[in-house]
């Protein structure tokens, strides 16, 4: 519930959901704890601003507390739910999701990053790479009116291949993680999921080979899950919480799932 602030403008509150913790919304802004990684995913979304690109947080600056100041996107989030709002699961919410992540390529196609930018997930960035959100997935996003508001949480943004963003994204919409995992969240049409990542690549305006998506996919699954095992062994909070909760468990089996994965499902307009 919000806490008086400095009048009825101004509240503030914990934000819901997430593996991170630490953010919270004042007023039309979200503050969130500075870390190694923040200074470079600012340049990022200052570049994104200067591309008018409405699909992401503004940044506002480092409040005096140190922490990180960002425009508050309004929607519908998941939020704490376990089992997902009906949008997120909805055929328009594919194209619209394909057209946004089509729009932010656009934008960010020009963006080369300082040479001292430091990522989250590590790597650098060179030519043919583009820094990408990394998890646009439905935990990130913001609905509004029935349009698709943007993504928040940028802390994972970092440099990977424009398709390898295709398919990461594509994943969590589709979706394609494990079929106990999609159930837990209200999603059961798996017969549909083919003809569903169809529709996506078709609405992003992709033509590549789907089979090389899905191998795509389950080659960063199976790193991702190398990667919880290994930061969550060495303590790290956030990958030791993942770890706990069985996620790696949860992205082995995808793997396994989507080997055979059938690669027909008719195309369709978006």
């Amino acid at each position: 519930m919000p806490v008086a602030g400095y009048g009825d403008a101004c509240w503030r509150w914990a934000m819901e959901g997430g593996n991170d913790s630490g953010a919270i919304r004042i007023g039309r802004t979200v503050r969130r704890p500075v870390r190694a990684w923040t200074a470079s995913v600012h340049e990022l979304l200052r570049h994104l601003e200067t591309k008018e690109f409405e699909g992401a947080p503004r940044v506002l600056g480092v409040d005096a507390d140190g922490r990180e100041i960002l425009t508050y996107l309004e929607g519908d989030t998941i939020g704490g739910r376990r089992v997902w709002p009906e949008w997120t699961r909805a055929e328009d919410t594919l194209r619209q999701v394909a057209r946004w992540l089509r729009a932010y390529h656009e934008a960010v196609a020009d963006f080369a990053p300082s040479p001292d930018a430091r990522w989250r997930t590590g790597g650098r960035w060179a030519p043919g790479l583009i820094i990408a959100h990394n998890d646009a997935s439905p935990f990130n996003a913001a609905w509004h009116d029935g349009r698709l508001a943007g993504f928040f949480d940028w802390d994972f943004a970092g440099p990977v291949t424009r398709d390898s963003d295709v398919a990461w994204v594509a994943l969590a919409w589709v979706p394609l993680h494990a079929r106990r995992v999609a159930a837990a969240e209200g999603f059961a049409d798996f017969a549909a999921r083919p003809a569903r990542l169809r529709l996506f690549l078709d609405a992003y305006g992709w033509a590549g080979d789907l089979a090389a998506v899905i191998a795509d996919i389950r080659g960063r699954l199976a790193e991702r899950a190398a990667r919880i095992r290994r930061l969550g062994a060495a303590g790290e909070p956030l990958h030791a919480r993942l770890l706990r909760q069985g996620v790696a468990d949860d992205l082995d089996q995808a793997v396994a799932e989507l080997e055979g994965f059938p690669l027909s499902g008719g195309r369709q307009e978006g």
